[in-house]
């Protein structure tokens, strides 16, 4: 039973955590929020707490609830977290320069 207990409670990597953000898009861009650079660190505690590190595009971004909760939502789904902790930080500041390369050539940057 011990191995049962510890199989439901065992957290996942901080790796797996940003590959699911993957999913959650930018609407007003239509790209997702690593490869534009919003999400500037991932970490997940022993005992299953999300911690992500993320800015907007401004502060004024008129989806950044949106934004929000779709990270909320997403790692809440995920097997092996228990509680999601967002941090929403303007320094450092966003600029298109922190796009994944390849992204920033797609839109012309």
């Amino acid at each position: 039973m011990n191995g049962e207990a510890r199989e439901r409670t065992s957290t996942i990597s901080a790796e797996v955590a940003r590959k699911a953000l993957r999913a959650v898009k930018d609407p007003e861009l239509g790209l997702n929020i690593i490869d534009i650079g919003l999400v500037y660190d991932v970490a997940v505690t022993d005992d299953g707490v999300a911690h992500v590190k993320m800015t907007l595009t401004s502060p004024g971004c008129p989806a950044g609830t949106e934004i929000m909760d779709d990270v909320r939502s997403t790692l809440s789904d995920l097997d092996g977290v228990t509680g999601v902790d967002l941090e929403l930080v303007w320094e450092p500041y966003w600029t298109p320069e922190r796009m994944d390369p390849r992204i920033r050539a797609f839109l012309g940057h």
